[in-house]
């Protein structure tokens, strides 16, 4: 899943990094469309993160603290860098899963059209075909064939059926694809 951080200060500029917040993938007014799934795995994370991995780094901060000098204390340091990126991904997971609007593929049947959560065939110009998953933002997964519901490949394919041929525009080019077919099956 996307993390969508801003990029870490390189520690060079003295300054301090609990001013960098994740950036928000949505643009404004852009509903946070969820798969269940997706859904899931965020509020897993959250869980993970709030009742596991926080209490663990908070209690190593805490020992650290108690050993003297904190200015050179390796432990102290590193580990209260690491709560600052869990608080922050923390504030993240809660804006996201409060959020979400969790749209069920498999509610979706008989469908003909490309909406959010179909799983499409499609033929590009070379002859290769690909099969993606329109997904949300924090879902997608290129590798496991999950795409952004807001990525120009998605947004090309959106409201059409089978047969219908859409121009994709990327990076200063266009490409002609072809729609070969759509379904609403889960893949996980």
């Amino acid at each position: 899943m996307s993390k969508a951080f801003t990029k870490e200060p390189d520690g060079t500029d003295g300054g301090d990094d609990d001013d960098f917040e994740e950036q928000d993938a949505l643009p404004p007014s852009v509903k946070n469309l969820m798969t269940p799934s997706g859904y899931a795995a965020l509020a897993e994370e959250l869980r993970w993160l709030l009742k596991e991995e926080r209490p663990r780094i908070t209690e190593i901060v805490s020992w650290a603290a108690g050993n003297g000098d904190r200015s050179e204390n390796g432990d102290y340091l590193y580990n209260k860098k690491r709560l600052r990126e869990i608080d922050r991904r923390l504030r993240y997971l809660t804006k996201r899963t409060e959020s979400a609007e969790v749209v069920d593929p498999r509610r979706q049947q008989g469908i003909e059209k490309v909406f959010f959560g179909a799983t499409v065939t499609y033929v590009k110009e070379d002859a290769t075909e690909i099969t993606v998953q329109l997904v949300g933002v924090d879902e997608a997964d290129m590798d496991k064939g999950k795409i952004n519901w807001l990525s120009p490949v998605a947004k090309a394919l959106m409201k059409n059926g089978v047969g219908d041929a859409v121009t994709v525009r990327t990076e200063g080019k266009s490409e002609t694809i072809e729609i070969l077919s759509v379904s609403y099956i889960v893949s996980e």
